[in-house]
């Protein structure tokens, strides 16, 4: 089934329940109603309302029903003489404390109930009921009783039963349940088509949605958009897809430029590679060695462009690393990997001088990411460094700092140096991706961390890394 054929038999089948509980409401409150009103003139007509003072029979009527008492025995009929009720009831009954009816001669007879029984005992006052009587001219009918206590002059307890016939009630009452079934029929028809309505109504929008959806997988366009008008959960959803979309075509740029950045990375070192390569096998091929100081200047050169690739290789799959939601981490000495980053340093930069100052410093990462962006940054202050230059190296307070004195870093370059393959113009005669940087705010970042570079007093460059950490494992 649909969503709309769903929502509109929602809509139907609420509609529905509810014309329903007020028509069976309207009902019941109608039947409350009309009995009350029987009952009320029930009351009026057998001389008074039940609990009223001077309430019961008129005098005459009440001597004759003492007669009626008097002759009433399980055999008796009553008094012999026809007795007339003095208002409109079609049956009125004797009934004497022993359960026994007492019936009158033209007043029809009733059923005795356990109610009426209680009101001749002098249990309750008077009772209201509906049961069966027979009328004085045989019809057998449904009444409303009102059984009421009576004591004769002598002190003996019985009871007098009135009743009307439901006629008047049931009648009104089977016209009103034909007329409330028919209006709730007709409710649920109109609640039908309206649910059919309402649901085209309200998934318009849906439908807009769907076919945006449609549309982008079948045309691979990211740039569709959907309108945002409202602040209904349509427009929200609207808002939603639409940022989907935009992060989706970003991410596409970010992956076609990275390729096309990458490509023209590699083009370099392979065109160099591919022309020492080629060198080589020509002089095999004619027969000419090349001179032994040549042909190994060419293997030296072979041999750095392959490390250039390595390096380059390595940088592409750390970056094409998917960010993961919960990445795991581990305690991490970074002292240790600072340590490490400048023995390296110094191995490479043999000319230079490379002060370290390292304090203990733990902190929560992935040891290679954290050892591979250390390495990034100290060996990008080497490169950068002047011949017999100082190179300096601080943890403190789990803050990093590495000093060069290179040319420094122009005010209008700073907020390129991290982004992938950016170089800056005076750096694109030395060797490097353009990657390192980029790799190192990557796995900061992922740390809890902050990096930034700013130009150091005197000259140079100065890179600050601060990380959340302790100075104790475990604190």
């Amino acid at each position: 089934m649909t969503l709309r054929a769903r929502l509109a038999l929602l809509t139907a089948t609420a509609v529905a329940l509810a014309v329903a509980a007020c028509a069976t409401a309207g009902w019941l409150l109608t039947r409350d109603q009309l009995y009350h009103e029987l009952d009320r003139r029930l009351g009026a007509l057998s001389a008074g309302p039940p609990g009223a003072p001077g309430g019961g029979p008129p005098r005459r009527l009440a001597g004759q029903l003492e007669e009626a008492l008097a002759a009433c025995s399980p055999t008796a009929t009553g008094t012999g003489t026809e007795l007339r009720p003095p208002g409109p009831y079609e049956i009125m009954q004797l009934v004497d404390a022993e359960g026994r009816a007492c019936t009158v001669p033209g007043a029809g007879s009733l059923k005795v109930t356990e109610e009426d029984v209680a009101v001749a005992r002098g249990e309750r006052d008077h009772v209201y009921h509906d049961g069966t009587g027979m009328t004085s001219s045989g019809v057998e009918d449904h009444v409303r009783v009102l059984t009421r206590e009576f004591r004769t002059r002598d002190g003996t307890r019985a009871a007098v039963s009135y009743a009307i016939s439901l006629d008047e009630v049931e009648g009104p009452l089977g016209n009103l349940a034909l007329l409330l079934t028919a209006v709730t029929a007709l409710g649920v028809l109109v609640s039908a088509a309206a649910g059919l309505v309402v649901a085209r109504a309200s998934l318009r929008p849906v439908d807009e949605l769907t076919g945006a959806v449609e549309h982008i997988a079948r045309t691979e366009d990211l740039g569709t958009r959907i309108g945002e008008d409202g602040t209904d959960e349509i427009a929200r959803l609207s808002r939603s897809f639409n940022s989907m979309t935009s992060a989706l075509a970003a991410s596409r740029e970010r992956q076609r430029q990275l390729i096309a950045d990458a490509g023209h990375e590699l083009r370099t070192p392979l065109t160099s590679l591919r022309t020492n390569i080629d060198l080589l096998l020509r002089a095999e091929a004619t027969g000419r060695e090349l001179d032994p100081d040549a042909r190994h200047n060419l293997l030296v050169s072979v041999k750095a462009q392959m490390r250039e690739l390595s390096s380059l290789v390595g940088d592409l799959l750390e970056l094409a690393r998917p960010d993961e939601p919960g990445p795991v981490h581990e305690d991490v000495a970074f002292h240790d990997v600072v340590d490490r980053a400048v023995e390296r340093a110094r191995l490479r930069g043999p000319g230079l001088t490379v002060e370290a100052t390292i304090e203990p410093w733990y902190v929560r990462g992935d040891p290679a990411s954290l050892e591979r962006a250390v390495v990034n940054l100290v060996d990008n202050a080497v490169k950068f460094s002047p011949a017999a230059g100082v190179v300096t190296v601080r943890l403190v307070d789990g803050e990093l700092t590495v000093r060069d004195q290179g040319p420094g870093i122009r005010a209008e370059d700073l907020p390129h140096v991290f982004e992938r393959f950016w170089r800056s113009p005076t750096a694109r005669s030395l060797p490097g991706s353009g990657l390192g940087l980029s790799i190192v705010a990557r796995v900061v970042g992922e740390c809890g961390g902050r990096v930034a570079l700013e130009p150091a007093p005197g000259g140079g460059t100065l890179a600050r890394v601060q990380m959340p950490g302790a100075r104790e494992l475990g604190n």
